[in-house]
């Protein structure tokens, strides 16, 4: 199985139509970068922000806005948690950390918004901080984009940052997905209906013999041809079909972690524990903690 990297993240059909949903629900604009820090300034194509991509255009704008971004990305990178900064002029920044397993791949990095109604005497505070006046043309249209900039309540920017953590948990399993589609048509006949015996059993413990006797194989020959398609052995294989139904089903703060366990096809909960913990880097209740909707409050 390919693991899963920042190309085929950036790839997904989805990812644009989520970016472009988000937008429209939430007035926000969405990119996805590589966890490295840029060397540039990063925009949103045709959903910049107007008053950024105009301040951008400037010398002393440009250099200001690739400051707080490279800062941004750098603390992302170290705290592999959620991240949001203020910039020169007022406006706040968020960045989501997307993780295969302990490793970051991707960061999902938000357009900028006020977290309060911006005043006149913030915008001349962001024009100083550029310098001084911009000529008379551009300061003009500066202001008018300043002030429609959206402006998102406390309550409506921690519901966002509770979904772009959610995308980014997902993310990876739909590339995923994705790789494992694009690549079925290579694949030997008994691996392509192994595959399909697994989805359609995901909730039990399959094992080795049972796809055995579905595909009509010997043990040694689909031992050796699964581990050639799919780059792990069977065991893994199943390890990570497991735990990827386990991490759905943690979104759900009803559900125990005894009944989590059995449900995702595990035969125990140390087995659980232990193969949750080896391909996430982290136990399930850790796992839960981290998820938005299951903080304590």
């Amino acid at each position: 199985m390919k693991t899963v990297t920042f190309d085929d993240l950036a790839g997904l059909p989805f990812l644009r139509h989520y970016a472009e949903a988000f937008r429209k629900a939430t007035r926000v604009t969405l990119n996805l970068l590589p966890p490295d820090e840029q060397n540039r300034r990063v925009g949103f194509r045709q959903e910049e922000n107007a008053f950024c991509e105009l301040v951008g255009s400037t010398p002393a704008g440009c250099a200001a806005c690739q400051k707080t971004q490279r800062g941004l990305q750098r603390s992302t990178a170290k705290e592999l948690a959620p991240q949001q900064v203020y910039c020169f002029s007022g406006l706040t920044d968020i960045a989501i950390p997307v993780m295969v397993g302990r490793q970051h791949v991707a960061t999902l990095l938000s357009g900028q918004i006020f977290r309060r109604e911006p005043t006149p005497h913030d915008f001349e505070m962001a024009l100083k901080k550029l310098g001084g006046r911009l000529d008379k043309r551009l300061e003009k249209k500066a202001r008018k984009a300043y002030f429609e900039t959206p402006v998102i309540p406390a309550d409506n920017l921690h519901a966002i940052v509770q979904l772009l953590t959610v995308f980014a948990l997902h993310l990876p399993e739909d590339a995923g997905r994705q790789l494992a589609t694009d690549d079925a048509d290579l694949e030997p006949a008994a691996v392509s209906n192994a595959k399909k015996f697994i989805h359609s059993h995901s909730e039990e413990p399959v094992t080795l013999e049972q796809v055995l006797q579905h595909v009509h194989v010997s043990r040694f020959h689909f031992c050796r041809i699964f581990k050639k398609s799919t780059g792990v052995t069977f065991t893994e294989y199943m390890s990570r079909i497991h735990v990827a139904k386990a991490k759905n089903l943690l979104l759900d703060p009803s559900l125990r972690i005894s009944e989590i366990a059995f449900a995702a096809g595990f035969g125990s909960i140390p087995q659980f524990n232990n193969v949750f913990k080896s391909l996430v880097g982290m136990s399930p209740t850790e796992y839960r903690k981290q998820l938005p909707e299951t903080q304590p409050k």
